[in-house]
């Protein structure tokens, strides 16, 4: 594959800085192409400088954990930002919620707060993503939502630092309204105390449940597709509607649906976001002339085609 032509300027930050950076093994699926720019803070106010410097007409993406995303093989044009644990990934406990910088991984996050002995949290180590990633998209998972704990976000943006409370954002189904050209830095979340048996337990049950039920352990980049809304039906849910149309198991090249859970796409090895892209578009094809159901992507698919 080509490598992109350097087309923006980078200004100078403390932090690392990378050309024409492979971006695969960033991914959950390890496909993609390179970004143009691969940037990474030192910290809060790095990135702020770095926002602030940036020329107005650079393509900017923010790359968290990509554990539902697809980068397409001819890669990122502009700056992708990639927030580093260290000074991003802090975690701490309070009295009653937690503290998380946006890398910090949502199964720490939980993990930190089982150890604190505060609940409601739980559900975090069933996403398999980083907080800024979770803020972004109101992710959830096991009945809860980011909605349902957020208290307040940070975010950088080309004036500083902000801090903007839950209802700003405007929370709804795997959506935030963030400012355009803003980052995620950290979040607080509410949690309440409760009993550590309890609690250890119920985060059992939920690794226990994604062990059984989804393809933890292969490449893969979480649900495929939404819902669909408005049918509550177990049987019209996206994994059956997959199913009854004849899709589990379903390949193109390296590319498959995955046979243990059918909402899931798989590269099984040396599969190309082309490939995983095309065999998504067959399975929604398939679903439609079956039964007559349009099913939307929940996974992210960003970049420039190869």
């Amino acid at each position: 594959m080509k490598p992109m032509h350097l087309r923006h300027a980078m200004p100078a930050i403390r932090g690392r800085v990378e050309a024409q950076a492979s971006l695969a093994p960033f991914t959950w699926f390890r496909v993609g192409g390179p970004a143009e720019w691969l940037a990474r803070p030192a910290d809060a106010e790095d990135l702020r400088a770095l926002l602030a410097a940036l020329d107005p007409g650079t393509p900017l993406t923010v790359l968290g954990a990509a554990s539902n995303l697809i980068i397409r093989d001819g890669g990122l044009p502009g700056v992708v930002l990639r927030l580093p644990a260290r000074g991003f990934g802090g975690v701490t406990v309070e009295a009653d919620g937690v503290i998380a910088g946006a890398a910090a991984l949502d199964a720490t996050v939980a993990e930190h707060a089982a150890a604190g002995g505060l609940a409601g949290l739980e559900f975090l180590s069933g996403i398999p993503g980083s907080i800024g990633g979770a803020i972004a998209m109101n992710a959830g998972a096991y009945g809860c939502e980011i909605v349902d704990v957020l208290d307040w976000v940070e975010i950088a943006t080309l004036g500083g630092l902000v801090r903007l409370d839950a209802a700003e954002l405007a929370l709804s189904y795997r959506h935030a309204r963030l400012p355009e050209r803003s980052v995620v830095t950290r979040a607080r979340l509410r949690a309440a105390p409760g009993d550590p048996a309890q609690i250890a337990a119920r985060m059992g049950e939920i690794r226990t449940a994604r062990e059984t039920t989804q393809p933890v352990r292969a490449r893969t980049g979480g649900s495929t597709f939404r819902n669909p809304e408005g049918y509550k039906a177990p049987s019209l849910k996206a994994w059956a509607l997959i199913d009854a149309a004849g899709c589990r198991g379903l390949a193109r090249g390296c590319a498959q649906v995955s046979e243990k859970h059918c909402n899931f796409l798989l590269n099984t090895g040396g599969a190309t976001a082309a490939d995983l892209e095309a065999l998504g578009e067959e399975v929604r094809a398939r679903v439609l002339a079956h039964s007559g159901i349009d099913l939307h992507w929940e996974i992210k698919r960003i970049g420039v085609p190869g």
